[in-house]
């Protein structure tokens, strides 16, 4: 059987790795929130969060992270599989079968991740969603931007005229469902664990909801396929006036629409309009960001780092939520409910500099990160050589 290798040397886009490994600290830095207490679910951080310097954290999150870095992650997503595409059109292997091969080995990863360690996986999400994109892989590029722009706008529409409607009943919270989840995330059986786990994601992931996550989730793919076709980011220098456009556009609807609410309040109804659209919007301006700042040396050495996370996604998101599980649980650490915003922002810093350092030493070792050459190696049905050459 024929093998796709990984990209290496000059031909490597450097820069969307570290565009990817951006997005890994982002999705950290939202989900820990998510991990370390129930409010992210059920609400109350108001109230339970109420100093000066916590609730500017968590407005500081709202803005510049919440569904700003799992949208990039996604276009990033959508990207990535369209170059797989060329790719395996270069070596004459079908591209259908092996990319519906690789998406339900994600799907198996998104299942144990999302029941055994944490409800709030994206993976499976992907995975699912990604097997709806097989559909368009090979549209032409203006068919992936209008179904693309159709499917996140009716959503968004109909979704926010919804809670609009509703508004008068947004905001509320049960403080007595808040404490059975602590106590239960608290405890020390594991039973008790991933019961909870699971009721959490059944709670997040009703038909309904998931019908709404796949018409955000399937458009940002499309974005990211979109791009790819148009040859932007391969080569930046060829494509500065195109970059430098879409950088201003993405900046002022980052603006308007995330940064934007808190001028008037931000409302619960317009919340899905800010994440959605704004968070699109701000995904974009953090892609072509990373880009345009790679391109000069001093902005490559500065992003570097970056690279290794970005190369090892996969791995590296995984063991965020382990580390996340055994300090939170009661069958771990058991701080569930009592790190506040600002200590989690220490722990992000100290985990993530460790990621950057493995992740580095692993590399200069191997072809691949540890899940990286699992899901390759399940995709091809065969074990792939791991070690490097010089390494052998």
């Amino acid at each position: 059987m024929n093998t796709v290798s990984p990209m290496q040397g000059p031909e490597r886009l450097t820069w969307i790795d570290a565009a990817r490994g951006f997005a890994v600290l982002g999705i950290f830095v939202v989900n820990i929130g998510a991990f370390s207490a129930p409010y992210f679910m059920y609400g109350g951080e108001d109230d339970a969060w109420t100093s000066p310097t916590d609730q500017f954290i968590q407005a500081f999150i709202d803005i510049f992270f919440q569904a700003s870095f799992y949208t990039l992650f996604s276009i990033l997503f959508g990207f990535g599989i369209q170059i797989l595409k060329e790719r395996l059109e270069e070596k004459n292997i079908a591209v259908i079968p092996f990319l519906l091969r690789r998406l339900l080995v994600l799907i198996g990863f998104g299942i144990v991740h999302a029941f055994l360690i944490w409800h709030g996986d994206i993976l499976l999400s992907y995975g699912v969603t990604g097997l709806l994109l097989l559909v368009f892989v090979y549209r032409k590029k203006i068919t992936m931007l209008i179904w693309g722009a159709l499917l996140l706008g009716g959503s968004v529409y109909y979704y926010s005229e919804m809670l609009y409607e509703f508004r008068a009943y947004l905001g509320s919270y049960d403080l007595l469902k808040i404490q059975q989840v602590t106590e239960n995330y608290r405890s020390s059986d594991l039973s008790v664990i991933l019961s909870q786990n699971l009721n959490d994601w059944l709670y997040g992931s009703s038909v309904f909801a998931y019908i709404m996550l796949l018409t955000t989730l399937l458009p940002l793919f499309l974005f990211g396929m979109y791009i790819a076709r148009k040859r932007w980011l391969h080569k930046p220098e060829d494509h500065k006036l195109a970059l430098w456009v879409g950088w201003t556009v993405s900046l002022l609807l980052f603006l308007a629409l995330k940064l934007g609410p808190y001028l008037y309040g931000n409302p619960d109804w317009f919340y899905y309009i800010q994440d959605n659209i704004g968070g699109t919007a701000c995904a974009l301006f953090y892609l072509f960001s990373v880009t345009l700042i790679f391109r000069s040396t001093f902005g490559g050495k500065l992003l570097k780092p970056l690279t290794y996370i970005g190369r090892m996604s996969l791995t590296n998101y995984i063991t965020q939520s382990i580390v996340c599980f055994v300090l939170f649980y009661g069958i771990g650490f058991g701080l569930y409910g009592t790190v506040r915003p600002l200590e989690a922002m220490g722990i992000i810093v100290v985990v993530y500099s460790l990621q950057i350092l493995f992740s580095k030493w692993w590399l200069a070792r191997y072809r691949f990160g540890p899940l990286e050459w699992l899901w390759r190696s399940l995709t091809y049905q065969k074990a792939q050589p791991l070690r490097k050459k010089s390494q052998l």
